[in-house]
């Protein structure tokens, strides 16, 4: 399968838009996750969204990964010269972000549909989502900045 198809979409390069729904939903897992755990009495109401969110987000930032290689591998192409440290380094960043959006997403599962758990499982799992979430949250972020340093360099 060539790059080429994951590159651009209506002559645009496919990785920033794609990227948007990643800023969307992998936050949105993240609040509702962390929601979940913390407060039993939503949980009635927001699992079937912290469900779908579970599944959603880790596609979304998948997707902005594979958009992302085919973006790099192009930009090589057109401009050999381009800074590929900073690219690099955001491609990292980008790829722990998924790594942490998928644990996220498993341990949400994890707690929405392992009904009838023992206390301490829960507990284990509640701690578990608040600090897999807060690192998906700030590897999202750093991921971002980094796009934006990459793309304003005057960006402070």
């Amino acid at each position: 399968m060539t790059t080429d198809v994951f590159a651009t979409f209506g002559g645009l390069p496919l990785h920033p838009l794609i990227i948007h729904a990643t800023v969307v939903f992998v936050p949105l897992l993240v609040l509702f996750a962390i929601g979940y755990a913390v407060v039993p009495r939503l949980r009635g109401r927001i699992g079937w969204l912290t469900v779908t969110l579970a599944f959603v987000a880790p596609l979304t930032a998948l997707a902005a990964k594979i958009t992302g290689d085919a973006f790099r591998a192009r930009i090589a192409q057109i401009s050999p010269h381009a800074r590929f440290d900073l690219i690099d380094g955001h491609r990292h960043l980008g790829t722990l972000t998924l790594y942490w959006t998928l644990g996220l997403a498993v341990l949400t599962l994890a707690m929405v549909l392992v009904k009838n758990k023992p206390a301490v499982l829960n507990i284990v799992l509640t701690v578990l989502v608040i600090g897999v979430g807060l690192a998906t949250a700030y590897y999202v972020y750093r991921t971002g900045d980094s796009a934006a340093r990459i793309v304003w360099p005057g960006y402070a």
